[in-house]
Parts: C-alpha cells; structure tokens; sequence
C-alpha cells in the first residue's frame, strides 16, 4: 500500500509495547443497557506510564537522532502527558530533555504543579522552563527557539518538537501507522466496530488515525472529542492536519470534509476543569471495569462516548482509543474524591 511504504521511508525509534490490545467493556456496557464497547490500550505503549504520544515520539525521536540531536525541547501544559513521554524516550536514548510548562490551568492548586506529571518530569531528569500564557502557541513555540538558540551557542545540538501548527505533523504519522494495526486486530477478533471515539486536542492522534483509515480504504466513523478548544476551532485545526499529513506522505488526503466528526458536548467548562458528566465516566469506568481514566483528556472524551452509546441503542459498537493520561489523576485529587 502506497502510503504505509512511505511510512517506511521516514525515520522511526521504536518507543512504543505495540501492538497494544482492545478489549471489551462488557460490564460497562450492561449498565448502560446500550451497544458493545471496546478499548483500545494505549494507555499501555509503555515509556514512563504509557499513552498514545509514545507512537508518536517515535518519529520524532527518529528525526533528532538523524539529526544527531543531542538535546530536545518540548512545551506542553503544566500537567502535559507529551512533555513527560518526551522526558522519558531522551533518557532513554541518552538525550537532554528541556521541557517547558505553560500556564493553562490558572486556578489550579499545589498538588496540579507539584505532583502527577511534574513529579515524573523530575524524576526523568528534564530541565524545566515556564511560560506565562497558555493559549498562545505561537509564542510558546517562539520561546523554544530561543531557548534553542542558547543551546546551540553552548555547543549543544538542540532539537524541537513543535506545538503549533505550520510544521510537519510527524507526531500524527504514529497513528497513521496505528489505524494499521486497529484493522489487523479487527480482522483478527472479527469485532463489529461501527464508530471510533478518541480525545481531540493538539489534532495528532485524531487526525492520523482518520488520515490512516481512509487511506486503508476503511469507512469506520471516528468522532473526535474536543479537549482543548470548541468544535468549530477544532474542525479547523483537523482539517488542517489532514492536509499536512498528506504533504508530509506526498500523497492527496483520502480524508474528506464529512469525514471529520467533532463533538464539543463534554468540554465546558474547558481545558482541564472537571465537569460532572467526566467526574461520572471516571467513577463508572474505574468502579465497573477498573479502567482508569483522567480528567482532561480520556475522562472527557469517555464521557462523550458514554453519551453516545445511550443515543444509540443497542445496535452500535463503539472503540473508545485511551489515551492514557493516568499520572494526571494524582494531580486533581480533591476534585475525584
């Protein structure tokens, strides 16, 4: 197949426990009196706790080391689950990790900056770095160069992963690659998969694992759960994803307009704040299926999934991709108890 031969033209380092399993949530199901659900395990990729970005650092990791990078430089949010893969995967190829925390979450207390991922981050031996604003890309990836440039004048060999849109989404190729192994599985357990619900925030996974599918001549829906911004920036953001990949493969997007499904109903009331019907699909996928779940990111977009399965009776099967998250949870206790 075209595309996954170009896959094997672009630099890789495994990172990732592939492939990962998918597994039914039959009690959880019951309960809901709806269709079957399954979860795809990607909270289990391994690499300093697990999560989908672990797919995606390989390409990255694979650029900088062609590169002969010795030091790499990420931005994220104070409790960003990329930041803490990236700490891991340079300490384990022997790289320097600079990692610098945006402020995002603005009303948040000790625990949220000192422990779950920001404990980890120091753990893995990162240099740590802020930023002031947390809605501003942009500029948080501006103050990466700069902090770059300051590397390289002391002889360092600095490599970015970039935030922003405008570079080329090698992250996304790790679920380009992943909507591969989803088929294979499929194919093997012959699981009835109607629809795929998966977190929808920096557009890597979302987009790649959409990019993949219809490249792979599947038709399965995938919605995308807004986690970060409104549906309508968020189309945006996919859309423009999609034709990124598709430059970056030097292919035309098989992806359509009506290909990309996005909801918003979970979001309010934003980045990184709890909301009830998350607080919910947490306590029932943790009570039901001992299946943990965090709040920003997997908490969220279970909740949308949790919705659609009652607005749809019994007739449809739903893969719900975790995304893992899981330190994240030490750092909103007061809000889960």
């Amino acid at each position: 197949m075209p595309i996954l031969t170009k896959l094997h033209t672009i630099a890789r380092t495994p990172l990732a426990h592939t492939p990962t399993p998918i597994e039914p949530l039959s009690n959880l199901g019951k309960h809901l009196g709806s269709g079957r659900i399954y979860v795809k395990r990607d909270d289990c990729t391994g690499l300093a706790v697990g999560g989908n970005k672990a797919r995606q650092l390989e390409y990255y990791f694979g650029e900088a080391l062609e590169q002969s990078a010795d030091t790499v430089l990420i931005t994220g949010a104070v409790q960003s689950n990329f930041v803490r893969m990236a700490a891991a995967g340079a300490a384990k190829l022997g790289l320097t990790c600079h990692i610098q925390l945006e402020e995002r979450v603005t009303d948040a207390g000790a625990e949220y900056r000192e422990s779950g991922n920001v404990l980890l981050n120091r753990i893995l031996g990162a240099v740590m770095h802020t930023y002031p604003k947390g809605e501003d890309e942009a500029g948080a990836d501006a103050n990466l160069r700069l902090i770059a440039e300051q590397l390289g004048e002391a002889g360092k060999k600095p490599y970015i992963i970039p935030l922003a849109p405008g570079h080329p989404p090698l992250g996304a190729l790790g679920y380009v690659r992943a909507a591969g192994e989803i088929l294979d599985q499929l194919a093997d357990t012959h699981y009835p998969i109607d629809e795929i619900v998966v977190a929808s925030g920096s557009g890597n996974t979302h987009a790649g694992l959409l990019f993949g599918l219809r490249a792979l001549d599947s038709d399965i829906a995938v919605t995308g759960v807004c986690v970060r911004r409104n549906r309508k920036a968020q189309l945006a953001r996919i859309t423009t994803r999609c034709q990124e990949i598709a430059a970056l493969l030097e292919t035309e997007s098989p992806v359509q307009r009506q290909d990309i499904q996005l909801t918003d109903d979970t979001f309010a009331p934003g980045y990184g704040h709890l909301n009830d019907a998350t607080h919910e699909a947490i306590s029932l996928c943790a009570r039901l299926e001992g299946l943990l779940l965090d709040p920003v990111y997997t908490g969220k977009s279970m909740a949308a999934c949790l919705k659609l399965a009652r607005n749809t009776g019994k007739n449809k099967s739903i893969l719900f991709i975790h995304t893992g998250g899981i330190p994240g949870i030490f750092a909103y206790r007061d809000s889960l108890i």
